[in-house]
C-alpha cells in the first residue's frame, strides 16, 4: 500500500524534472529487523526536498477511492508531464520484507506509464545514492560521478583510496615513526554493509590494509551490533573484541559509521560523528594551509545540538566561531548548511555524515596543483583526491571508513592519538513520554525552547547552576509524543 504509492511519488518527481533519474530505497536503517522504511532519492543524490515530503503525507493517506484524484491533483500542483518518461532507481536491504516492498514500489511506478524502473536488487542506500548521481552526471564527461553501476561504485573508492595514500614526494607522515596500524575488524550489523566490503577487501589487503568482518550476516539485523548500538551502548558489539585492534561499526543500511578501540568495560573508547569530523577537518585545514588556498576556500564544520560542547570547542579553536555552523537535527539540514561553505564537512553524533566539495573550491585546487611549487602541488592533488574518496551525495560508510583509514595512514595516527583532539564532557540524553509533543516549540537550531512559555527559563537556570560548561536542551520528537532531552557539564 504505502511503498505502491511511493513508486507513484517517484514517478511524479521523476516526470516533474523532465525525466532525470530519482532513486527510492528500500530499508529502515539502523531499526530492528521488523520494521520497513522507505527513502527518496533526487538525481544529484540528495535527499527529496522538504517541500515534497507534504505530497508524500497525502498521498501515503489517500483512501483507495480517491487515490486517482489526488495522483492527478498532485501531477497539476508539481508540474509533472504525463507524457515525459519516469525514471526510478530502486534498491534494497536485506530484510526479509523487502523484496515485495521492492516490487510495490515498480508496480507503482508502472502505474504511471510512460516509466521505468530499473532494480539495483540488494544494495547499501549510498550505492543507490551514487548510481542515481552517476546518472544525472553521465553526460558530463570527465566531470561525470562515476560508472552508475555497484562495481563501478567500488571501483571508484577503490582506485580513489590507492592513489591518496601513494606515496608522495615531500610528505611523509606527521608521526615518524608511525604509530597507524594497519588492521581492523569491521561490524556490519548482520546488514548489506558486509556485501559492499567483500569484493573490496582483497583490493585493500593488496594496499595494505587488513579488514577482517563480523556480523556479516549471520545474526539478526541491527541486534546487539550496529553503529547505532554500539553508540547508545558505548560498548563492543556482539562477538568483536577490540583489545588489540580498532573497531569499526556500520549500521544496517551501511550509512553511518563509527570507531571504537579498547577492551570491554572501563577501557573502552568511543570514536564517533563528531570525531570523525574534527578529524577530516583537521586534515583539510593542514593541506589548505600547505596549498596556500586557507584564505581563498571556506572551509566549515555543520553540527548538530547534539554534538559535544567539547567538540564544538576544538573545531572553534581550530577553524574559527565563524566556521562552525550549528543546523537542525537530521542530516537533510546538515547538507543543506554545508552547501554554504566550499568543504562543508557534517556529522551528527551518531556517524551520519559526509563532505561536500564546492565548484569553487575545485577550481583552486585544481590550479594550486598545477603549480610549480612542489609541496603546494603535492597538497592539492591530495585535497583532490580526498575528495574523490568521499560520496558527497550522502552520508556512506565504506566512503567514510576509506577516508579515515587514508588519514590515519597519512597522519602516522592511533586511535590515541585521535582521540587525544579532545577530550568529551560529561553527558545525558533520556526521552520523556508527553500528551502531546506539538506543546513544544524550538528555535536557533534546537536548542532554545519557545514553548511551553517559561520553561527556556528553567532550564537556562539549571544549566547555569551545573556550573561552566554547562548546556541542556529540549526538543519534541518528530515521529512519537516524546520530548528528548539532553544536558552536560564539565563534571559528572
Amino acid at each position: 500500500h504505502i511503498m505502491y504509492r511511493m513508486g507513484v511519488l517517484a514517478a511524479l518527481r521523476s516526470k516533474s524534472l523532465g525525466g532525470q533519474a530519482v532513486g527510492v530505497m528500500i530499508t529502515a536503517s539502523h531499526n530492528p529487523v521488523g520494521d520497513n522504511g522507505v527513502k527518496l532519492v533526487e538525481p544529484m543524490g540528495e535527499m527529496l526536498p522538504i517541500s515534497w515530503e507534504a505530497h508524500a503525507s497525502r498521498l501515503a493517506n489517500a483512501t483507495d477511492e480517491g487515490l486517482e484524484a489526488c495522483i492527478v491533483e498532485l501531477a497539476a500542483a508539481v508540474g509533472a508531464d504525463a507524457g515525459v518518461r519516469a525514471e526510478v532507481v530502486v534498491g534494497r536491504d536485506t530484510r526479509p520484507s523487502s523484496v515485495a516492498l521492492a516490487l510495490a514500489v515498480c508496480d507503482g511506478v508502472g502505474a504511471l506509464r510512460p516509466g521505468a524502473a530499473r532494480s539495483l536488487g540488494v544494495t547499501t542506500t549510498p550505492q543507490l545514492h551514487y548510481v542515481v548521481r552517476c546518472q544525472a552526471t553521465a553526460a558530463q564527461g570527465d566531470r561525470a560521478y562515476g560508472l552508475p553501476s555497484l562495481p563501478g561504485y567500488s571501483d571508484k573508492l577503490v582506485e580513489a583510496y590507492s592513489k591518496l595514500i601513494a606515496p608522495t614526494p615531500g610528505f611523509a607522515p606527521l608521526t615518524s615513526p608511525t604509530r597507524y596500524s594497519p588492521r581492523v575488524v569491521l561490524d556490519c550489523a548482520n546488514g548489506v554493509g558486509a556485501m559492499a566490503m567483500r569484493p573490496l577487501l582483497p583490493r585493500l589487503r593488496d594496499l595494505g590494509l587488513e579488514v577482517q568482518l563480523a556480523n556479516d550476516g549471520g545474526g539478526e539485523l541491527n541486534s546487539g551490533c550496529g553503529a547505532d548500538f554500539v553508540k547508545l551502548k558505548q560498548c563492543q558489539p556482539s562477538g568483536v573484541d577490540t583489545s588489540d585492534v580498532r573497531g569499526v561499526s556500520f549500521d544496517g543500511d551501511a550509512d553511518r559509521i563509527v570507531y571504537f578501540f579498547g577492551g570491554a568495560g572501563d577501557g573502552f573508547r568511543l570514536l564517533d560523528g563528531d570525531r570523525i569530523a574534527l578529524l577530516l577537518a583537521h586534515f583539510c585545514a593542514d593541506l589548505l594551509q600547505k596549498a596556500g588556498l586557507r584564505d581563498k576556500v571556506r572551509l566549515g564544520l555543520v553540527q548538530t545540538a547534539y554534538a559535544n560542547g567539547a567538540s564544538t570547542a576544538r573545531a572553534v579553536k581550530a577553524l574559527g566561531v565563524e566556521a562552525v555552523l550549528c543546523a537542525k537535527t537530521g542530516v537533510k539540514h546538515c547538507h543543506h548548511a554545508a552547501t554554504s561553505l566550499d568543504i562543508g564537512i557534517y556529522f551528527e553524533a551518531n556517524g551520519h555524515g559526509t563532505a561536500i566539495f564546492s565548484d569553487a573550491f575545485v577550481a583552486a585546487a585544481e590550479r594550486a596543483a598545477a603549480s610549480g611549487a612542489q609541496e603546494v602541488s603535492a597538497a592539492a592533488k591530495r585535497l583532490l583526491l580526498l575528495r574523490d574518496v568521499i560520496n558527497e551525495a550522502v552520508g556512506d560508510s565504506v566512503s567514510i571508513f576509506l577516508a579515515v583509514e587514508g588519514i590515519l595512514r597519512l597522519l602516522g595516527w592511533s586511535c590515541d592519538d585521535w582521540l587525544s583532539m579532545y577530550s568529551d564532557l560529561p553527558y545525558r540524553q533520556i526521552k520523556v513520554v508527553v500528551a502531546d509533543r506539538g506543546a513544544f516549540e524550538t528555535t536557533d537550531a534546537e536548542r532554545k525552547c519557545v514553548r511551553p512559555e517559561g520553561l527556556q527559563a528553567e532550564i537556562d537556570r539549571l544549566a547555569a547552576a551545573a556550573g561552566p560548561g554547562g548546556r541542556a536542551f529540549v526538543r519534541p520528537s518528530g515521529t512519537e509524543d516524546v520530548v528528548r532531552v539532553y544536558a552536560e557539564a564539565a563534571t559528572e
